[in-house]
């Protein structure tokens, strides 16, 4: 199955797409509520370049890395990638208010599908105020 998120950023889509592929930007939006961070990223933003990123609660409680490899990417407009064996594509669309991000991603069997769409439209809900934020 798969899921869809979106969300609009205030922003030339230039910026937007350097703030969703540049590690350092990564860091600072890539989690789903405030009690977790992103303590690494990594990107080789090429056709089978990889990617990861390491998610951690802020307590050290837990954490998990989340890698995978680039599979198309047509500048900026279009990233798709396969993690496992799920696959992932995000699109970065002009329009009047800025530009619209949607990510389309397979599901997975162990959490609910609306467990998996809260926590990316969190992660997405957090890049946008940081692309928002960052001109």
């Amino acid at each position: 199955m798969k899921i869809t998120v979106e969300t609009t950023v205030a922003a030339p889509i230039e910026e937007v797409w350097r703030a969703y592929t540049t590690p350092e930007d990564i860091k600072q939006w890539n989690a789903a509520s405030d009690d977790w961070h992103t303590t690494d990223a990594k990107v080789d933003l090429r056709i089978n370049g990889a990617f990861s990123s390491r998610m951690e609660a802020k307590d050290g409680s837990m954490g998990f890395d989340f890698s995978g490899i680039y599979t198309n990417i047509v500048k900026p407009n279009l990233i798709e990638y396969s993690f496992g064996d799920r696959t992932a594509r995000v699109e970065f669309s002009d329009i009047p208010e800025g530009v619209r991000v949607c990510v389309t991603f397979d599901s997975e069997s162990t959490h609910s599908v609306e467990q998996q769409r809260d926590g990316w439209q969190a992660i997405l809900n957090n890049f946008a105020r940081h692309a928002g934020a960052s001109l």
